[in-house]
């Protein structure tokens, strides 16, 4: 059975790594021919709104699946005309606008901070005297890894705030004192079988991703897994969802959804019975989904520009070396290497010498 993405990144990439001991093979759009997600698997090169690319991917593929929400929500619905695309397009419509998914959130009884849509530089003001300082000013489309967000101090940050983002539709979001961020993430076959991963807990450095650790018998398990499953069900989701939180002492309060592998999630090729990558495979193919279940304590760190020298990385105690395949470029994701225990203490001392290793060779 061939597999059709919609983007070549490394989330293509190691879906086809996941979903080829299934015997699938995968074919990638993307208008880019440094695709790496092209290593692996067959590229149609175009732009993801070109109906003729489209057409070709949907003639050739049994199912549709995209690697990233940014892609064209039209290309979406064209191609659910023609082939299944799992996950819905309503799920990426809501996810691409930032207020139509605080909106859903709050909706369907999912917690979010306070948040005000901006259009104008009075509505601006207006937000902030609404939310007090800090609150955080963001881009309703195309934001990721920190792009498209102005923190607002205080009211003499509000000129700057507006020149800097006020040519975008604009959401204002009260800051959310966390305590830690977590993300979890779960599969949801077309009949409604789900399965749900442990919370993994997050550090991040300037809106990206720098470290994740799988948290098995968190306290907050279960309320944040209500919470997934409840937007999984409102949306008749199928394949992989991810919905990153902000816990406050105990207390969850939902910043964004991914409908998409994460990642986060990255560390379950190694770290759990069955990856996210293996697990949207068979959700998207209505196959029964594996474990979520735990091999070791894990934890994982992205590499972000130059990788430190292969056999350094390969040289640290348990861990498990991820090399996209794309160029390095400062600040753009080229890798991750992924560690295992036995225990927390060992797990902690291996994520930290792994992060000097990583943080050395970016000087």
């Amino acid at each position: 059975m061939t597999i059709g993405v919609l983007g070549g990144g490394q989330l293509g990439r190691m879906l086809a790594l996941g979903g080829a001991p299934l015997g699938q093979r995968f074919l990638f759009v993307d208008p880019s021919r440094e695709s790496c997600a092209a290593h692996v698997g067959e590229l149609l090169l175009g732009p993801y709104d070109d109906e003729k690319t489209l057409t070709e991917l949907a003639r050739r593929s049994q199912v549709v699946t995209f690697e990233f929400e940014n892609v064209d929500l039209g290309a979406a619905r064209y191609l659910s005309e023609l082939v299944p695309v799992f996950p819905p397009p309503r799920a990426l419509a809501v996810s691409q606008d930032r207020f139509a998914e605080k909106s859903f959130f709050r909706e369907h009884g999912i917690p979010t901070p306070p948040y005000h849509a901006v259009n104008s530089r009075a509505e601006l003001d207006a937000a902030g005297e609404a939310l007090g300082f800090p609150f955080v000013l963001k881009t309703r489309r195309f934001g990721y890894d920190g792009k498209g967000q102005f923190v607002v101090r205080a009211a003499s940050d509000l000129p700057t705030a507006w020149d800097t983002l006020g040519a975008f539709p604009l959401l204002a979001e009260g800051f959310v004192p966390f305590t830690r961020e977590v993300s979890v993430v779960g599969a949801r076959r077309p009949g409604g079988e789900t399965a749900v991963y442990p919370l993994f807990e997050n550090t991040h450095q300037g809106g990206v991703l720098r470290r994740s650790v799988l948290r098995p018998n968190d306290p907050m398990q279960a309320a944040a897994e209500a919470l997934l499953r409840r937007a999984m069900e409102e949306l008749d989701y199928v394949g992989v969802l991810t919905l990153e939180l902000f816990d406050r002492g105990g207390e969850l309060f939902a910043n964004e959804m991914a409908p998409r592998v994460h990642n986060s999630g990255h560390l379950t090729i190694e770290g759990c019975e069955a990856s996210q990558f293996e697990m949207h495979v068979r959700a998207i193919l209505d196959l029964p989904l594996g474990s979520t279940l735990p091999r070791a304590k894990a934890g994982m760190l992205n590499i972000l520009g130059a990788p430190p020298p292969l056999p350094a990385l390969l040289a640290l105690p348990g861990s498990h070396v991820h090399l996209y395949g794309k160029s390095a470029v400062p600040g753009r994701k080229c890798g991750h290497v992924t560690f295992l225990a036995d225990t927390d203490a060992e797990l902690q001392a291996r994520l930290d010498a792994g992060a000097a290793l990583i943080a050395s060779s970016s000087v």
